[in-house]
């Protein structure tokens, strides 16, 4: 009697499977989400994208990063990076643009701070610096031109904004405004002065980064900071030298 009822029980058609999702919209299961961590939307993907290649440039630098780094720190398939940025160096282009954007913000809201062409100048060198130090992986990237696509528009307007910046500090100090075709314009004596600004600004940094200013700063009176070594060095520059 058991068996007849056994088989005479209604058959249920199996339960209809949903489509899957594509890959680059799955989730990766092995990485865990950080408590608190809020779920990214997929039309945010790109955003999320960008600022886990952040964290694997700054705790990797630039050899770790790679697209396959950057999926997994992501948590999506491997295909995503390649679905928004192409390659590699588009990645690295988009990544910089961010970088030379706060960048360029960090060192303008520094000179707001001062009021005097001359301090002015000073603070947006040290913010230069100050940059740096606090991220040296994106620093490093910004000025590695052979890993990046100078003509994607969003790099090309970035730099350039940086660019503009920097000739615009050095100007102040000389009693000019270099803007619009006069910027494009420069004579020797004025792209000279831009010159060796960066060069002094960005060749500190480079040492500081690499940690070739301990010798000096061990030999200074103790308490001698970075900023003071800089704004020391900045300030001896500022007389311009005899003409030979």
């Amino acid at each position: 009697m058991a068996r007849a009822s056994r088989e005479t029980k209604t058959i249920r058609p199996a339960a209809r499977r949903r489509p899957a999702k594509p890959a680059a919209e799955r989730p990766a299961s092995r990485r865990r989400r950080p408590a608190g961590e809020t779920p990214y939307h997929h039309g945010d993907l790109h955003d999320a994208l960008l600022a886990a290649a952040e964290r694997v440039l700054e705790r990797d630098r630039l050899p770790g990063l790679t697209l396959r780094a950057v999926a997994r720190e992501a948590g999506v398939s491997h295909a995503a990076p390649t679905h928004h940025f192409g390659d590699l160096t588009g990645l690295l282009s988009e990544l910089a643009a961010i970088g030379f954007r706060r960048f360029n913000e960090t060192m303008a809201a520094a000179g707001r701070t001062e009021t005097h062409s001359l301090m002015k100048a000073l603070a947006r060198a040290k913010a230069y610096v100050a940059y740096a130090q606090a991220r040296p992986g994106m620093y490093g990237l910004m000025f590695r031109t052979e890993r990046l696509d100078m003509t994607r528009p969003s790099l090309h307007e970035a730099a350039t904004a940086s660019f503009e910046g920097l000739a615009n500090a050095v100007s102040l100090i000389r009693n000019e405004k270099l803007t619009g075709e006069a910027l494009e314009a420069l004579s020797l004596d004025q792209a000279a002065a831009i010159a060796r600004t960066w060069s002094l600004v960005h060749g500190f940094t480079t040492l500081l980064l690499d940690g070739r200013l301990k010798d000096i700063l061990h030999r200074l009176p103790e308490g001698t900071s970075v900023d003071q070594l800089l704004h020391a060095m900045l300030l001896s520059t500022v007389a311009r030298p005899p003409a030979l």
